[in-house]
C-alpha cells in the first residue's frame, strides 16, 4: 500500500471509530447485513479474538505488560516464561494468573516452550494447569510426541507446534509439523506464525487454508522479506497480503486467537503495534 494511501486508510478507519463512539450509531456494516455496537471491536463479527504474544514486550514486567495490552485494546493474553519463568512455585503461578484475568484480561495460554526432555514436558502441563491455560504454543523434539498426547489426554489442555521459520531443525514450516502431528489427538494441532511461513517462501494464507482444520492458534506479524533475511515490520509495511490472510481465516471459521507477536524495537515496541492493532482492525471493517 503507498504511504499516502496508507495515512489516509488508517485516518478514514480512526476517523470512524471515534465519531462512532460518540454516537448512537452502529459501525461497520458487513457484506451480509451484520454490524457492531459502537465501541465494538470489529475481530468479534468473525468469531476470533485478537490477542498479544507477551514476547512482544520482553523487555518489560508483568504489570507493564498488562496495562500496554490493556491499552492497545487486546483482550486475549499468551505469556512467555519472561514474565512467568516456567520453574515458578505453583503459588506464583496463580498469583500472576489472578493478577492478569482481574485486569480483564484472557490468560488463554502460554509459549512458545521449547521442549526438549521429558521433564520440561511434565513441568509445562503443569505449569498451563496451575495458570489456568487452555493451550501451550511449543517447539516439541518430535520423540516427546508420544508423551505430550498422553497429557492432553490427561490435562484437556491443548498444543499448538509453532513453525519457527528456515534454519529450525525440526518446524521450518507449517507442513513439517503437521505431517509428525496428523494422526496424534486432534487437540494436538499448529500455531501458524504467519510472519516465518513467509520468511520460509510460502503464502500465510494458503498455509492456514491447507490447516485449517488443525489451525490452533495464530501469531500475527509482518516481514520486510519473503526470505530468511525478512525481519518483523508494523503490519501493512511488509511483504504479508494480510487482507487475503484474514479473508482465508473468516472463510475457514476459524475461532482461536491472532496474537500479535511483534520482534521489532525491544526497548519501545509500543507505538508499532498499536499501529498494527490499528491497521488489522481497519481491515476487518471493510471485509
Amino acid at each position: 500500500m503507498p504511504a499516502i494511501n496508507r495515512r489516509q486508510f488508517i485516518k478514514n478507519t480512526l476517523t470512524a471509530w471515534l465519531l462512532g463512539l460518540g454516537t448512537n450509531s452502529r459501525l461497520f456494516p458487513s457484506k451480509l447485513g451484520e454490524s457492531l455496537p459502537p465501541g465494538g471491536k470489529p475481530e468479534e463479527r468473525f468469531g476470533f479474538s485478537l490477542g498479544l504474544a507477551s514476547y512482544t514486550f520482553r523487555a518489560f514486567s508483568l504489570e507493564q505488560t498488562i496495562a500496554m495490552t490493556r491499552r492497545l485494546g487486546l483482550s486475549r493474553l499468551v505469556l512467555k516464561d519472561f514474565h512467568l519463568p516456567l520453574n515458578s512455585s505453583a503459588a506464583k503461578i496463580e498469583a500472576a494468573a489472578a493478577k492478569v484475568r482481574t485486569a480483564g484480561l484472557d490468560l488463554y495460554g502460554c509459549g512458545v516452550v521449547y521442549l526438549n526432555k521429558p521433564g520440561e514436558v511434565d513441568r509445562t502441563f503443569s505449569y498451563a494447569r496451575a495458570a489456568g491455560m487452555k493451550i501451550i504454543i511449543a517447539s516439541p523434539d518430535p520423540d516427546l510426541l508420544p508423551l505430550i498426547e498422553e497429557k492432553v489426554r490427561e490435562s484437556g489442555i491443548a498444543l499448538a507446534i509453532h513453525n519457527h521459520g528456515p534454519g529450525d531443525k525440526f518446524y521450518p514450516t507449517p507442513e513439517a509439523a503437521f505431517v509428525r502431528l496428523k494422526n496424534l489427538d486432534r487437540r494436538i494441532g499448529l500455531c501458524l506464525d504467519i510472519g516465518h511461513a513467509a520468511r520460509s517462501g510460502l503464502d500465510p494464507a494458503e498455509e492456514a487454508a491447507k490447516f485449517s482444520d488443525r489451525l490452533l492458534d495464530v501469531h500475527l506479524k509482518d516481514v520486510s522479506a519473503a526470505s530468511g533475511q525478512g525481519q518483523t515490520v508494523e503490519i501493512g509495511r511488509g511483504v504479508i497480503d494480510l487482507k487475503a490472510f484474514l479473508k482465508t481465516i473468516i472463510k475457514a471459521k476459524y475461532r482461536g486467537t491472532l496474537a500479535l507477536e511483534f520482534e521489532k524495537d525491544e526497548k519501545d515496541p509500543l507505538p508499532g503495534v498499536a499501529e498494527s492493532v490499528g491497521y488489522v482492525r481497519g481491515l476487518l471493517t471493510c471485509l
